[in-house]
């Protein structure tokens, strides 16, 4: 077999639909063997069907310690991991005035938290020469109306990233961001009553005016997770059609 991942395993949180999908689709064509975990057996079930049997599928919530356990466990039967990909998060809009105590407690455990105990329960298992990506968006840069709360678990992934890539670098496990901009997702489709209006409005403002694909945000985080970006650590590398850049 040949391809970028020949011989790795990766774990992808949040595998089951969407960026993480398509990642687990790419790192398994490139011939990693892949952990994938949601919270959903039916979606994980479909996604393994598809992926084929190179994959595992954990059931779990990256907010449970006992949830997170049970994926050490799993990635500890493989023998260790060379990739991680904490891609779980969730989206949800509020502005200042109608921010509540629980759309505020569930964006900071699942996007925040999540990744931050997702990783440190992995990290004993990372192998020398590793990859960790974590997925941060856009909108760490950005000021839109609405995504105060969001935006700013955002920010606090893309600081995580910086701040691992210095610790981690001793034993030569670099630790990146990918920084999407709108990418059609089942879960960003979740909030259109008209679709195509809806990708007309998220469009704007996006110079190549389109939203991105999973499969083009999958391809910049198969280039993070392998040997292509080996001097490549602490980076946010925007997947946005120039959103944040021109």
């Amino acid at each position: 077999m040949t391809g970028l991942l020949v011989d790795k395993t990766a774990v992808v949180t949040g595998g089951s639909s969407g960026i993480g999908l398509a990642t687990a689709q790419r790192f398994v064509d490139e011939g990693a063997t892949v952990i994938i975990t949601g919270r959903r057996r039916a979606e994980l079930d479909a996604a393994v069907a598809r992926l084929g049997s190179r994959v595992h599928a954990v059931a779990g919530d990256v907010t449970v310690a006992a949830d997170l356990d049970d994926l050490h466990d799993a990635a500890a039967r493989l023998g260790g991991i060379d990739i991680v990909f904490a891609n779980a998060g969730v989206l949800e809009i509020a502005a200042l005035g109608s921010v509540t105590q629980e759309h505020f407690q569930k964006l900071f455990d699942i996007n925040v938290k999540g990744v931050v105990f997702a990783v440190q329960v992995l990290l004993p298992l990372i192998r020398e020469h590793g990859s960790i990506i974590l997925n941060s968006s856009v909108a760490a840069e950005r000021g839109r109306p609405g995504n105060g709360v969001y935006a700013a678990t955002k920010a606090a992934v893309r600081s995580l990233a910086r701040t691992w890539a210095n610790e981690l670098a001793p034993r030569q496990i670099r630790v990146n961001t990918v920084n999407p901009s709108s990418t059609e997702t089942p879960g960003l489709m979740a909030f259109a009553d008209n679709a195509e209006q809806f990708k007309s409005q998220r469009s704007q403002g996006i110079p190549l005016g389109r939203l991105a694909t999973p499969e083009e945000v999958a391809n910049t985080v198969l280039f993070l997770a392998s040997s292509l970006s080996s001097f490549t650590t602490g980076a946010a590398v925007p997947v946005d059609g120039g959103y944040n850049q021109i």
